[in-house]
């Protein structure tokens, strides 16, 4: 009997070697091709695993059990207006990739409270001029926007620093020391308590754009950005505006609408912002396939498929 395939689109067709050596460990019974494989015909196709498909590429293959996304995110599956939305569509949620994200966030946190980016510009400078931080992590309530598998762990990571956290989220969360605020209607009140916001979000049409001129407004003066979330979250030049005005004191960036993040773009050689490569939480490949080997074992024993995308919710 044919082994059942998995079409790999992620890391390129150099890194298809690298995936089948993992799955060949962790699930042998899965064949792995790589995503445009000439010799693999449509119909003998049962899984994918996927970042960025081209758009109308999934819905031609008509025998197609699962949608494995290849990160947290899935935007940029869901963007594709022909995706089959009857075929389950997981998350990358590994505990690798939320202890990941955890200890980002925790740095960025650090990083706004000590004056990280001035310290890298004084270096650069070889300028050796002692400066006042922020104050103690215990005297920063960190905002964290987005209590899922990711915000969770950054939350429970930053009590631990001393950090006092407080959540806003779409529905109530119950996490040990962090207090929630939930829904439209507590934002405001939760803005107004956040030292540091940190924009854990996922993508949907509601949180585009949220992070503009109208919300910054509403922190602290001083405040503190840091967003893992999604670039189409931020309104950048509004953020630049608040990092102007003194309504944000810092930033830390990790992504952005266009990526990579074009060289002339001002917010490079911003002197309160810290600009990384999307690179807050990015799972090996072996824990991504590992992950995705339970849950394709799991779909096969006819268990129910956890971190499943919702279309009506947008996550």
């Amino acid at each position: 009997m044919a082994k059942p395939i998995l079409l790999v689109k992620s890391g390129g067709e150099a890194a298809v070697a690298e995936w089948q050596a993992h799955f060949a460990a962790c699930a042998p019974q899965i064949e792995v091709r790589w995503w445009d494989d000439p010799a693999v015909a449509p119909e003998d196709v049962h899984y994918v695993l996927v970042w960025d498909p081209e758009p109308g590429r999934i819905a031609r293959l008509p025998n197609l059990r699962v949608i494995c996304g290849a990160g947290a995110g899935v935007d940029f599956i869901t963007r594709d207006p022909d995706l089959p939305k009857h075929i389950p569509l997981t998350r990358m949620a590994t505990e690798g990739a939320a202890q990941r994200m955890g200890e980002f966030v925790c740095w960025s946190a650090l990083s706004l409270l000590r004056g990280a980016r001035r310290i890298a510009l004084q270096q650069v400078a070889k300028d050796f001029t002692y400066f006042d931080g922020m104050g103690l992590a215990t005297q920063t309530t960190v905002g964290v926007m987005g209590l899922g598998h990711m915000g969770t762990q950054a939350a429970t990571m930053l009590r631990a620093l001393g950090f006092p956290v407080i959540g806003w989220s779409r529905t109530a969360k119950d996490i040990p020391g962090v207090e929630g605020f939930v829904g439209t209607e507590a934002r405001d009140a939760f803005l107004a308590r956040s030292h540091i916001l940190v924009c854990l979000l996922p993508s949907t049409p509601e949180t585009n754009g949220i992070l503009s001129a109208p919300l910054l407004g509403k922190l602290p003066k001083g405040a503190g950005l840091v967003n893992v979330g999604r670039g189409a979250h931020q309104k950048i030049d509004d953020v630049i505006a608040a990092l102007d005005s003194g309504q944000l004191s810092g930033a830390v960036l990790d992504v952005f609408e266009t990526e990579p993040l074009p060289a002339t773009h001002p917010v490079w050689n911003h002197p309160k912002v810290i600009v990384t490569p999307h690179i807050a939480s990015l799972p090996t490949r072996r824990e991504r396939a590992e992950h995705v080997a339970r849950a394709l074992a799991a779909f096969e024993r006819g268990d129910p498929l956890r971190n499943l995308f919702d279309h009506d919710r947008g996550y």
